[in-house]
């Protein structure tokens, strides 16, 4: 019972792939360009983490779904892994807006030409 917040993290965050895979949005459209981003904004997304935690605006909450194994000071394992998932999941749902706006203006654009 201790992991099923980090399987369910890591399951979320496999069908996220799959679904990126399929649509060519972010890791497999440009993979150096994703890691990039994914690495980025995860160390950013810790470090405003590690600032709250350290100011006492953040505590980490008790949880049997938890492993409780901490990474630093009220920080669990499970942190990084749902950042690096917020991060996945906020890129391919950008890029999945980006590429549908696009279609629906390249529609408009055909449409107009063919008046």
């Amino acid at each position: 019972m201790a992991v099923v917040y980090l399987a369910c993290l890591l399951g979320a965050s496999g069908c996220m792939l799959l679904l990126d895979a399929r649509f060519r949005l972010f890791f497999w459209r440009d993979w150096r360009a994703a890691a990039v981003v994914t690495v980025g904004g995860v160390l950013f997304l810790l470090a405003w983490d590690l600032v709250g935690i350290m100011t006492g605006v953040f505590e980490m909450g008790a949880s049997a779904g938890m492993t409780g194994i901490l990474i630093a000071h009220e920080l669990p394992i499970e942190e990084p892994v749902f950042l690096a998932f917020l991060v996945l999941c906020t890129m391919v749902i950008f890029t999945g807006a980006v590429r549908l706006l696009e279609r629906r203006a390249a529609r408009r654009g055909a449409a107009a030409e063919g008046r």
